[in-house]
């Protein structure tokens, strides 16, 4: 009989009353408890025996080092494209197709051109003139010029988004490419960057992780966590407490778990965001407008409370769901200053210098930043458009140029009242002309602001790049940029609370064309409350003498 059957049927002999009082009953422990210890034991090898048999359930459904086409030596990115290509013959122009590869969207209202490309953004400006520096960030290799083949496939670069190994590594300078020979890195800082193992990254390959994405997006501007303020490295490995999605113990979601893609167009986009989803949580695999909102799994009624409910007709879920954004010592860049770009040390040497924090406050090459953490949002009436200044709009000088205005209103059914961090800064423009400049910054020629110090010939380079006429006169302008906050939400019982904006000085003091309880006055309804409240009182207090007088009465 196997050990398992025997053992229940002791067990089961065992159990009689007159059994467990008798002294076969105490005979019989030892015999007992060395079954049991033979038949754990023997379980024990089973699942060894089991695990050796069944391998762990690989990622992906293909071991690319058993591929030939890649089990050889590559001499750089585009020959390993080519090799992806062999199989996934589609994947390239698929990309082609994204934003990610064409840096450009169209604007639905107006079918302006925008994209990274074509807008001025808040911090580096522009990467006309400097594409051999501002593509270490895109999806593809080579593009250092207005030239560019974008409609090459081997251009497309597969390993930026795929790699697995942790050491594929674009740097500014190399136009898109990775370093194929040692390098040092900056240049004259005696630090150095060793070669790829284009070999070894390209048997690695698997579905984008968060480091994947994050080696562009954690790092835009220049800085860890500079740019978006909800975005920066500590989302590799993140808490609950930083973001209840992405907790590497918990939930542990990838950047496209919410980030849905499909022909390699990724959804989710600041040009075109779903601001207010209506109706119940959606179902997975079918086709799905917006998979990046919350309502997509969440629904726009959450809670139990109807009350809470309620609240999802005017407020965005990050509203209360994320309470602060940049919730680290990483922290967030403020501000940027390039007014002060090209000041001089002491010793009329270009110099630069940090905060208590270690994060760069001050560079003669770029001008003077601020940083904060733990911020609160400001907030804004949002239905997910933007209007975007691109290169050679008119501004007012005479006022804060918006990089972007965000959209949306209390009469707008498709707002919602979003959380937002507004990046504010000082940038050049044409005095003349009306338009904020493009400026050649980086490069090692004359004409680049990072190595010969002048304005005057960063601008004039920059702006015939451009294709724009420069009167030869700038100055600088307040400029601002708005980025709605959807990242880093919190654990339920971090949420905002009622009093936090329900109150005079609440968090939405700002917010116009709503009527919030607390915050908010109105001459009558004040009269009519307090009308109630006085003849209720007159009314508990003639009931009370009424029933003294009666009681008294009666005695």
């Amino acid at each position: 009989m196997a050990v398992p059957a025997l053992l229940q049927t002791v067990v089961a002999d065992m159990r009689a009353p007159q059994f467990m009082m008798s002294s076969r009953f105490r005979s019989v422990l030892p015999l007992l408890a060395a079954v049991a210890l033979l038949a754990t034991s023997t379980a024990h090898a089973a699942n060894a025996k089991l695990e050796q048999i069944i391998a762990p359930v690989p990622h992906s459904t293909a071991d690319h080092s058993k591929f030939k086409e890649l089990n050889r030596e590559f001499k750089n990115g585009p020959e390993v494209t080519k090799a992806c290509l062999t199989c996934h013959t589609e994947a390239a122009k698929q990309v082609q197709h994204t934003k990610h590869w064409t840096w450009e969207a169209t604007d639905p209202k107006t079918g302006k051109v925008r994209g990274k490309k074509n807008i001025i953004n808040n911090y580096c400006t522009s990467p006309v003139s400097n594409e051999n520096d501002c593509m270490a960030c895109h999806a593809g290799y080579g593009w250092k010029d207005d030239k560019f083949d974008f409609k090459a496939e081997q251009n497309v670069d597969c390993l930026i988004c795929h790699d697995q190994t942790g050491t594929y590594r674009k740097l500014p300078g190399f136009a898109g490419h990775p370093v194929y020979k040692r390098v040092e890195f900056p240049h004259g800082s005696g630090k150095f960057v060793e070669a790829v193992d284009l070999k070894k990254v390209a048997q690695s390959i698997g579905m984008p992780t968060r480091s994947n994405c994050g080696s562009c997006h954690f790092f835009g501007a220049g800085g860890n966590g500079a740019k978006h303020g909800d975005l920066d490295s500590s989302l590799q490995h993140p808490g609950k407490y930083l973001d209840v999605h992405m907790d590497e113990k918990g939930l542990n979601f990838s950047c496209t778990t919410c980030h849905a893609t499909s022909h390699h167009e990724v959804s989710g986009s600041r040009y075109d965001t779903a601001a207010a989803v209506k109706g119940p949580a959606h179902i997975r695999g079918k086709k799905d407008e917006s998979p990046a909102s919350c309502q997509s799994c969440h629904s726009n009624k959450p809670h139990h409370e109807a009350m809470l409910n309620q609240h999802t007709d005017k407020l965005a879920c990050q509203t209360c769901h994320i309470p602060e954004y940049a919730r680290n010592q990483i922290g967030t860049e403020a501000s940027w200053d390039w007014s002060q770009a090209t000041t001089m040390g002491p010793d009329g040497k270009p110099m630069a210098r940090k905060d208590s924090a270690g994060r760069r406050a001050f560079d003669s090459k770029k001008g003077a930043w601020e940083w904060d953490s733990y911020v609160i949002p400001e907030y804004r009436w949002y239905n997910g458009y933007s209007d975007y200044k691109v290169i050679g709009d008119k501004i007012d000088p005479s006022k804060t140029v918006q990089i972007n205005e965000v959209g949306g209103s209390a009469n707008d059914p498709d707002s919602r009242i979003w959380p937002v961090k507004v990046h504010r800064g000082k940038q050049p423009y044409d005095k003349v002309n009306n338009y904020l400049t493009v400026q050649h910054t980086a490069g090692e020629d004359d004409s680049a602001l990072w190595h010969n110090y002048d304005w005057q010939k960063a601008i004039t380079a920059g702006m015939k790049a451009a294709n724009l006429p420069y009167s030869g006169e700038f100055g600088f302008v307040d400029t601002a940029m708005t980025w709605p906050i959807t990242h880093m939400v919190a654990p339920k019982g971090d949420a905002l609370g009622c009093a936090q904006c329900h109150s005079k000085n609440g968090r939405l003091q700002g917010i116009e064309g709503i009527y919030m309880p607390a915050r908010d006055s109105n001459r009558w309804l004040d009269l009519i409350g307090w009308t109630l409240v006085v003849l209720t009182l007159f009314g508990v207090l003639m009931h009370g003498a009424l029933r003294i007088y009666s009681s008294r009465k009666k005695g």
